[in-house]
């Protein structure tokens, strides 16, 4: 098997999870998981490699990029112990590279992703203000048949109406309607489980960059173009 493959034993485990999640169980296949959970860092440690030839990650490794299988359901009406699928996420390095990149592994509904989940907001006027002055740029952008190829269009929540301090008929209102900007790119099984997946989907990561420089040089430059 070539470095960083997900094999079909890291579906079967979470497919049995899925049947199976609670504590006994677990505690009862815990060796099996820390062996699937091995293969899922070495996936992420190739994808750490693609992300790399294109970008500054601040991420150190993919173990340090993998989130835990423990949900916290002290506020959640599914009280089920164990998540269903491998994900984790990876960093960019210095405050002048804005964005992040996310991975989810799971049977029928694997997808890597990037973007801006949670935007402060000064972070979110910064973006809406840029978008308000002239929305060309980030048009083009999503526009491009190139991302139009990998993500579809633009996601993220939306506000229903029209955000403060900004008209309902500005010809941008689409754009300035959003309080999420994200990029989504799904696999199928048969992809996922392919010797080749961590490179494709580190090319799905080389697609969002005219995105994230787009974003990163709105969030850290003032009008005149001077770092903040």
């Amino acid at each position: 098997m070539a470095t960083g493959q997900i094999s079909i034993s890291s579906f079967n485990f979470l497919n049995d999870l899925k049947q199976n999640n609670n504590r006994e169980w677990f505690t009862a296949n815990k060796e099996v998981f820390q062996q699937e959970q091995e293969q899922i860092t070495a996936f992420a440690d190739a994808l750490l490699y693609e992300l790399n030839t294109h970008d500054v990650i601040e991420t150190p490794s993919g173990k340090k990029s993998l989130h835990r299988i423990y949900r916290d359901t002290r506020f959640s009406t599914n009280k089920n112990p164990y998540k269903t699928n491998w994900n984790g996420h990876f960093r960019r390095a210095t405050k002048y590279r804005r964005g992040g990149y996310y991975f989810h592994i799971e049977p029928g509904r694997t997808f890597v992703a990037g973007g801006f989940w949670g935007p402060v907001p000064q972070d979110l006027k910064l973006i809406r203000d840029d978008i308000a002055f002239d929305p060309a740029p980030l048009r083009a952008i999503l526009n491009n048949a190139e991302f139009k190829s990998a993500f579809g269009v633009l996601r993220g929540e939306q506000v229903k109406t029209t955000p403060k301090g900004y008209s309902a008929d500005h010809e941008a209102i689409d754009l300035l309607r959003f309080k999420q900007f994200v990029l989504v790119c799904a696999f199928t099984d048969e992809e996922v489980l392919s010797p080749d997946f961590a490179r494709k989907a580190g090319l799905v990561y080389r697609s969002m960059r005219p995105f994230f420089d787009y974003m990163s040089e709105v969030l850290t430059t003032d009008v005149n173009g001077l770092k903040l």
